[in-house]
Parts: C-alpha cells; sequence; structure tokens
C-alpha cells in the first residue's frame, strides 16, 4: 500500500526538530541554503491582531510528478510505495526537475567547483528507512506529534477527522490539502486556512512545457525540427538551471 506523511500545522509549534533530524540522517550539505526540510512562518493580519502559521517544506511527493517526467536520466522516479526518490548518481545537474515543480523544490547545488558539475537536492521520504518498514526522520523527531507517518489510506481518514474537529471548533477554512492535488500528494496537510497562506498553491499544475519535452521534443531528437526545438527549450532550461543555482547560493 501507498506511504504518506500527514502535516497538521494546528499542532505544529516551529520547534525545527524535523529539520535538523533532517540534515542529520540524510547528511544534508551543511554551510549553504539547501534544505531536504524547511520550516516557514507565515503572518496573516495587521498589529495586533496578528497570526502566525507554520509550514514544513519539503518535497510533497506527487503521485504526478512533473519532475519525474521531466528527468531525463532517471535519477527521479516513483517508489513502488508511491513517493518520489532522488538517486544523485544518475543526476547530470540539469535543473528541469527545479523547473517543473510546481511547489518549487528540488534545489541545484554545486557538486564539483572545478567542474561546474551540479546536483538536484530533495527529500527522498528517508528511503534508506522507509524501504525497510522505518519511518521517516523527521515524523520520529517531532515532539508534538505534528507529523505522521504510515499508509496513505489510513492517513486521509485521520486528515479528515481532524479538520472535521477544527471546524467544530471554529475554524472555518480548515481543510486537507493533498488528497487530490497533483494526482494525490504522499504528503498531507492539515490547515487551518486557505492554502495560499502556507505558500502552498490551490491548484497546483506542472509546466506545459513539461509534457512538452517529455512526450513530444525528446521523441523527436534525432530529427532536424524536433532538435531545433529541443536545442531552444534546453537553452531556457539552462538558463532557468543558473538563476535556480544563484538563488541557493
Amino acid at each position: 500500500m501507498a506511504k504518506a506523511m500527514l502535516i497538521d500545522t494546528s499542532n505544529c509549534l516551529f520547534c525545527n526538530a524535523c529539520t535538523v533530524e533532517c540534515k542529520r540522517e540524510n547528511d544534508v550539505v551543511i554551510g549553504k541554503q539547501i534544505f531536504w526540510t524547511e520550516m516557514l512562518t507565515h503572518e496573516v493580519g495587521e498589529y495586533p491582531n496578528v497570526r502566525q502559521y507554520y509550514h514544513k517544506r519539503a518535497c510533497n511527493h506527487c503521485t504526478e510528478a512533473g519532475c519525474v517526467e521531466a528527468c531525463p536520466t532517471g535519477a527521479l522516479y516513483h517508489h513502488p510505495d508511491g513517493f518520489v526518490v532522488l538517486d544523485q548518481d544518475k543526476c547530470n545537474g540539469c535543473g528541469y526537475c527545479s523547473q517543473a515543480c510546481p511547489f518549487h523544490i528540488p534545489q541545484l547545488d554545486v557538486a564539483n567547483p572545478l567542474t561546474g558539475e551540479a546536483k538536484s537536492n530533495k527529500c527522498t521520504f528517508c528511503v534508506q528507512r522507509t524501504a525497510n518498514g522505518g519511518a521517516t526522520a523527521c515524523s520520529m523527531a517531532c515532539p508534538f506529534g505534528a507529523i505522521a507517518f504510515g499508509e496513505r489510506d489510513e492517513l486521509l481518514v485521520q486528515g479528515n477527522e481532524r479538520v472535521a474537529a477544527l471546524q467544530a471548533k471554529g475554524v472555518t477554512k480548515a481543510r486537507l490539502y493533498g488528497e487530490h492535488e497533483m494526482g494525490g500528494l504522499h504528503v498531507l496537510y492539515v490547515l487551518e486556512e486557505e492554502p495560499e497562506v502556507y505558500g502552498l498553491p490551490s491548484a497546483p499544475q506542472y509546466p506545459a512545457t513539461i509534457s512538452l519535452w517529455q512526450k513530444i521534443v525528446q521523441p523527436l531528437g534525432s530529427v532536424t525540427l524536433g532538435a531545433t526545438v529541443l536545442g531552444i527549450l534546453g537553452a531556457f532550461f539552462v538558463v532557468r538551471r543558473n538563476i535556480r543555482m544563484e538563488e541557493v547560493k
């Protein structure tokens, strides 16, 4: 059965235990703005009526994943349990994944300054743990029970029950995010406000250029017209790759 995580933002107290444990467990590069898990704060309202909402930002492990569609080397792929794995050994640093993701998650880091070789970075759902029956490091580290790991079907029930409880308490905008978005996310969120408040798109979708690239242009690569279009799109993605790399330094 498909695995997932449920993030209950109403129980998150911004302790950052998840980010620390993620870096430790996955040997995430230190000293750069590279995060596989990142805690964000969103403020709503004006003083003195201000409210803060917290959001654990990481890969949402989409069922219909633009990054998987765009990856030309197979470095990004779906695990049998549904989540999206990144094999950095196969990554060629092209940056297509960073452009294909509607959540802007994959980050590029220069792995070899002498050659300019880059590698993509993102949460891998702690595949070294979850593939062997364990839970994700962030869910194990959370001291407030805001992160649950388990079977996706069960977490959907749990998430909807939590939403109903919040609505019964007067949190009228409470909702479950991720049940249907991008074919169904493997990271589900209990939200107290609209998704945009947390920096999440209400109707995420990956760019149409990704479908064009993967399903039309690449198969035509050996044809003159296809090669021309391939070159144009390739140049576009390379430029965007360089911009994204500047953003994370």
